[in-house]
């Protein structure tokens, strides 16, 4: 399989008033592949939500380089996010639209022709159940139900790579059960997906390779099975914390 994803030596340093330079990210190579599913996993303040946003072109690294779908983050910023559906806690959504129109504006903007963005729309509304709420005003929809927009429009001119950032936030039970079915959909349709998670029940059911982040660091990547054996541990709650403890 062909790297959809890659950094090499990616570093990140941030200037800040108080502490001086704080160094975000120290180093970090990471890859993931076409129809590949990975999960980094860390815990608050390691680098992961850094380590995104460096991949959807919103943060500019200090050094090293990323790719994404064979594009440059960094020279072609553009043309990365014609080729990502991102997705991320600070996601908005204008409050004065409804999800219809939501869909529609970004279809516009990302050139899709009007008789495939209509179709494509009622396909989102009916897979992510937007349905009874197509119509409403996104500034008076629950949490649970921005996220569902939220993540329609970030797949909504299908992509080949997504970038997930806590994609199951706000959602219910039911809402988090179809969010992984459609993540391992998109897999199985030969998409590169990079999520971070919380949630390690979560990581263990979708992924195929897994990467612990701690302190702007890699610690490990692997399968399951592969950090099994670098650990020694059993659960993935104790495969995290030994590498974290470790280093």
């Amino acid at each position: 399989m062909n790297a959809a994803i890659r950094t090499r030596g990616l570093r990140k340093v941030f200037r800040d008033p108080e502490r001086g330079e704080v160094e975000a990210l120290s180093g970090i190579d990471l890859e993931c592949r076409e129809g590949e599913i990975y999960g980094l996993l860390g815990p608050n303040g390691a680098g992961k939500t850094t380590t995104l946003r460096i991949l959807a072109t919103i943060l500019a690294p200090t050094a090293g380089s990323a790719e994404v779908a064979g594009v440059d983050v960094a020279a072609d910023p553009l043309e990365v996010r014609r080729r990502l559906g991102f997705l991320s806690a600070s996601t908005g959504l204008y409050a004065r639209l409804t999800p219809r129109e939501t869909l529609r504006y970004f279809g516009g903007l990302h050139g899709i022709d009007r008789d495939e963005l209509a179709a494509r729309v009622e396909e989102l509304v009916a897979t992510f159940e937007i349905t009874a709420f197509a119509d409403q005003r996104c500034g008076g929809l629950s949490s649970g139900q921005k996220q569902r927009v939220s993540i329609a429009r970030a797949v909504l001119h299908d992509p080949p790579v997504l970038i997930l950032d806590e994609p199951t936030t706000g959602l219910d039970i039911l809402g988090t059960s179809d969010m992984i079915e459609f993540i391992d959909a998109r897999r199985s349709a030969g998409r590169c997906i990079l999520f971070s998670t919380h949630i390690l029940s979560e990581a263990e059911r979708l992924c195929d390779r897994i990467g612990v982040i701690h302190r702007g660091r890699l610690l490990g990547a692997g399968t399951l099975a592969e950090l099994r054996e670098q650990t020694g541990r059993d659960y993935l709650d104790q495969v995290f914390r030994a590498l974290v403890e470790d280093a």
